[in-house]
């Protein structure tokens, strides 16, 4: 998404009619958090991302009582709440593109009008990989097209800060693998090969290099697992770690070494560090927090020290606000809101 210093009355506007209600800086947050405001309130809601002029958010939610993820776009200030995918099926991983007019996510309507399973509890903490592909709509809802036709899951997608690139995750060649495309779905590339998942991918500031959370497995019973899993769909996502690379797929290199499970990697605005969710201190427990990193690994810092769940974030495009979701103030157990916060650098 590109670094645009739009001036801050682009907010103050959103907020002229409606705030979203203030809550506390935990202890420890104040570093980088301020004047922290509570968009959603109940339910699960995650994976918020601003429009490229920085005043609306695109986010999943099963708000209304839906039993899994529908798309939604709100303003940056919690208000004017619009539901913009079929509400069949699940969908995953919203995101703006051409100019803002646009929304590219993934939806499993194609499949089954109904949401898929739940993997079986049997199984452990697994993530299942329901049949998504990806689909553009106007940021109204209107005029939906699907992208993909694989029937395999294909999601994770973002777009690149020119708008002419989407990168993706997908399991279409029989492993979960980060792939490019144009936004018309045209010089499709394989960007990842190694054996293991590579997901969670988003473009630098300047487009040139992408930022991703992968697990490799390193031994032959530790691949047979992984491949087990993905022969009935599913994957374990304890073990993961950030990683970026050049745009073109070139100079794959690894960023943390911390053990648990890394994801939802975000560049900063100056493109030199990188915030991400982590569960490294505690790996066996639900609690993430969100971390600073350079991009060589070194001044790992912690961002957030709520004793709950701290995930998805990403800067607003002119550097100056902070979204993400969180369990913290949760009504009931399991909730997950939408947060937004002015950003200290």
């Amino acid at each position: 998404m590109p670094l645009r210093r739009l001036p801050a009355l682009l907010l103050l506007a959103a907020c002229a009619t409606h705030r979203a209600p203030a809550v506390p800086v935990e202890p420890g947050e104040a570093r980088h958090l301020a004047d922290v405001r509570q968009l959603t309130n109940g339910g699960e809601n995650a994976e918020a991302y601003f429009s490229a002029d920085g005043r609306r958010l695109v986010f999943q939610s099963t708000r209304d009582g839906r039993p899994c993820d529908q798309q939604y776009v709100m303003r940056v200030d919690g208000s004017e709440v619009r539901r913009i995918s079929t509400g069949r099926g699940k969908t995953t991983c919203g995101y703006f593109f051409d100019g803002d007019r646009k929304v590219l996510f993934a939806s499993t309507h194609a499949a089954d009008s109904a949401c898929p399973p739940r993997p079986d509890p049997s199984k452990g903490y697994v993530w299942g990989l329901d049949p998504f592909d990806l689909y553009t709509a106007n940021a109204d809802g209107s005029g939906l097209e699907r992208l993909t036709r694989y029937g395999r899951y294909t999601a994770e997608a973002t777009v690149s800060p020119d708008g002419r690139t989407i990168v993706f995750t997908s399991l279409k060649d029989g492993d979960l693998d980060i792939y490019t495309m144009g936004v018309d779905g045209s010089n499709l590339r394989r960007l990842t090969t190694t054996a293991g998942y590579d997901g969670g991918a988003f473009f630098s500031p300047d487009g040139r290099q992408i930022v991703y959370r992968a697990h490799h497995p390193t031994d032959s019973a530790e691949l047979a697992q992984y491949r087990a899993l993905l022969a009935q769909d599913i994957v374990r996502p304890n073990r993961m770690e950030i990683w970026v690379m050049n745009a073109d797929g070139s100079g794959q290199r690894q960023v943390t070494r911390l053990g648990g499970a890394n994801f939802a990697p975000f560049f900063s605005p100056d493109g030199r560090r990188i915030i991400f969710s982590s569960n490294h201190e505690r790996p066996r427990s639900r609690n993430f927090d969100l971390y600073l990193v350079d991009l060589d690994g070194a001044n790992l810092e912690r961002v957030t020290t709520n004793p709950e769940f701290d995930g998805f974030p990403q800067f607003s495009p002119d550097g100056r606000h902070l979204v993400w979701a969180s369990n913290r103030r949760e009504a009931k157990p399991g909730e997950t809101n939408i947060f937004i916060a002015r950003w200290r650098d």
